[in-house]
């Protein structure tokens, strides 16, 4: 796995989504809960940002309908969003956030 440095960890608040790219796939960012995830920044049901929603319980709601997605797996926790998004797995150096898109080959 190639992972990409997307920010410093101290650029991000806690529950404040951050919007980056990494290989030409948009990604949300969220410290949350002691921890970082990378969450595919599409939501699953209307081609809206995801990291201009809000965090709450390990999830990320999507503002235009409402739907939350888990930041550990991706999937949907109610209607009308039925299909997951895509998670990648972050690794933090010191100050910086690594994400990963690719997949193993």
């Amino acid at each position: 796995m190639a992972f990409v440095r997307v920010c410093a960890l101290s650029e991000l608040e806690a529950d404040a989504p951050k919007r980056v790219e990494v290989d030409g796939t948009s990604v949300s960012v969220v410290r949350t809960e002691g921890e970082v995830f990378a969450i595919n920044d599409v939501c699953s049901h209307a081609n809206v940002s995801l990291s201009e929603g809000e965090v709450e319980d390990c999830a990320i709601e999507c503002w235009l309908h409402g739907s939350s997605f888990d930041l550990r797996t991706g999937k949907p926790s109610g209607l009308p969003a039925t299909r997951p998004v895509p998670v990648y797995p972050v690794k933090i150096e010191g100050d910086d956030v690594l994400v990963s898109v690719t997949q193993e080959s």
